[in-house]
């Protein structure tokens, strides 16, 4: 029995050091009831640590463990059980307006609020169309519209899905806003509470970030994947895993308005942008399903002259 015991003291001494050595690390047990023999072993360890401030030299200020013996193991008839557990690090999250800007609900992004696209708009020629590099200029050479993913049902993306001439919904919680878009039925999130992408999250729509800036939301898109198409389907100009995009959304009166900007340092020489704006959508409106169907839109491939045999 006394072996037993001075085994436990040794590995719950080495345990002690161990989180004292490696400060990412903070001993805990499994819930337990507490009780008499919880506050015995709690004030017992901590006289233990307060009479060796070697242990926690290491890695903290003196007497720093004997002021926090209740964050360090405890020993308990119900759960005998020690276990280490990484620290979880809080995330910096930048502090909430009191009274954000408010951007909820349905806007209209059809041809009564804007011209529709096409291969001079948003991005018109000897205005704000892009300007491109030799790595740009060889893909927009040999594009073949019958390759563009849309004929396969692969949705649109930043920059293109915001101009789109279809409905958009707007909703905004305290840690997010959520952007969802008539068109391909996508759903955009982003996280206001701080947190960073990770090399987990590439996608097509990229990993979005934002904050409120006065009576503005700004987003920074990130993360996103290759894509053929992923600047502008209509003039053939692809992106990359470095593409950039960053929204400024704003009121105008009834309006609501964006300036996206692109930076994509793979194919363009500097960054493009553009302005847009959505309308709210009349009383009662509400997204409809795109339902894209494979079959029926790669059927308009078949129309399309013949580029390469």
């Amino acid at each position: 029995m006394r072996a037993t015991v001075a085994s436990a003291a040794v590995l719950l001494v080495a345990l002690v050091r161990y989180a004292a050595a490696n400060e990412s690390f903070v001993p805990v047990v499994e819930p337990h009831n507490g009780g008499p023999h919880q506050r015995t072993a709690e004030s017992a360890l901590a006289r233990r640590v307060a009479k060796r401030p070697d242990l926690g030299a290491r890695s903290a200020p003196k007497g720093h463990w004997a002021n926090q013996a209740r964050a360090l193991p405890l020993i308990s008839r119900q759960s005998p059980w020690l276990v280490l557990t990484p620290r979880l690090r809080a995330q910096s999250q930048p502090a909430a307006p009191d009274n954000p800007p408010d951007f909820s609900g349905i806007w209209d992004g059809t041809t009564r609020a804007r011209p529709v696209n096409s291969d001079n708009v948003p991005w018109t020629k000897g205005k704000n169309f892009p300007e491109v590099n030799e790595r740009a200029l060889a893909y927009m050479k040999i594009f073949d519209e019958a390759i563009a993913p849309k004929y396969d049902c692969q949705p649109a993306t930043p920059p293109a899905i915001e101009y789109d001439p279809y409905m958009m919904e707007v909703v905004q919680w305290p840690d997010r806003v959520l952007f969802r878009y008539e068109k391909d039925d996508q759903l955009r999130t982003v996280w206001l509470d701080g947190r960073k992408p990770t090399a987990l999250d590439f996608s097509l729509q990229g990993f979005s970030v934002g904050r409120y800036e006065g009576n503005a939301l700004i987003v920074e898109t990130t993360n996103f994947v290759f894509d053929i198409t992923g600047f502008d389907d209509y003039n053939g100009i692809p992106s990359s895993s470095q593409k950039r995009v960053r929204e400024r959304y704003w009121r105008d009166g009834n309006d609501l308005r964006v300036t996206v900007t692109v930076d994509d340092p793979m194919f363009l020489r500097k960054p493009a942008e553009y302005t847009t704006r959505w309308i709210p959508a009349p009383k009662g409106s509400k997204l409809s399903a795109f339902n894209c169907d494979p079959e029926s839109a790669r059927a308009a491939v078949k129309f399309m002259p013949a580029r390469y045999k």
